[in-house]
């Protein structure tokens, strides 16, 4: 079971505008790649971009969206004039890299500039830049596994405090499988959706939260 983050009809245009944000922001603006990926990660903008908001990721350009996650993260200092460029920077890469990674995923900004902050992107762009963008997609899927070594599901296990039996008991699926998604001996992936929804709901989290990458 895959679930994106919205339409894949919306991918293309997100792309570019993520990748023209950050440029943007970081190129114009003179604001220094961590900052501006934390501003962006924690923003309510970030969020709106991750559900597929139609504004976000088809009705709005780069500079609007860089400018709207400065303003909302409290930035006083004077911005330039909205400019975008044919040639693509590194940074451009790296947004719009991360916006395919993001639909695709369905992680949050913040979980993937955790495992991999901008200046981590940047370094990957004179080897990746060219490639099919699959092959960053395997590299950063790999980085999201030595980050956040246990799965999804244990975590927000975790986080709710409940036990491996407690969790059964409360949800309705099996110790047995729930051990088995936890120790990776099953892929949470290819159950059936009705499983993740009974765990979802015990959790207290979104179905797509419990898929891993």
């Amino acid at each position: 079971m895959e679930i994106h983050a919205y339409s894949e009809i919306y991918v293309e245009s997100a792309q570019n505008i993520l990748g023209h944000m950050f440029d943007f922001a970081i190129n114009e603006a003179g604001i220094s790649e961590d900052d501006f990926s934390k501003r962006f990660a924690i923003s309510k903008s970030a969020r709106q971009f991750e559900i597929g908001n139609p504004r976000y990721v088809a009705g709005i350009t780069g500079p609007e969206l860089a400018k709207e996650v400065l303003l909302e993260s409290g930035y006083t200092g004077e911005l330039p004039e909205d400019v975008m460029y044919i040639d693509r920077s590194p940074e451009y890469w790296a947004g719009w890299v991360i916006a395919y990674y993001q639909w695709l995923r369905n992680y949050s900004f913040a979980y993937i500039f955790d495992a991999m902050d901008l200046k981590f992107l940047l370094k990957l762009y004179s080897t990746y830049h060219e490639m099919d963008i699959e092959k960053f997609v395997e590299t950063a899927d790999e980085r999201i596994k030595e980050y956040y070594p246990d799965t999804a599901l244990k975590r927000y296990r975790i986080l709710a405090g409940l036990s491996q039996s407690e969790l059964a008991e409360e949800s309705g699926v099996s110790l047995r499988l729930i051990q088995m998604f936890e120790q990776r001996q099953r892929d949470i992936n290819k159950t059936s959706a009705l499983n993740i929804l009974k765990l979802s709901k015990t959790l207290f989290v979104r179905m797509e939260d419990l898929i891993e990458g």
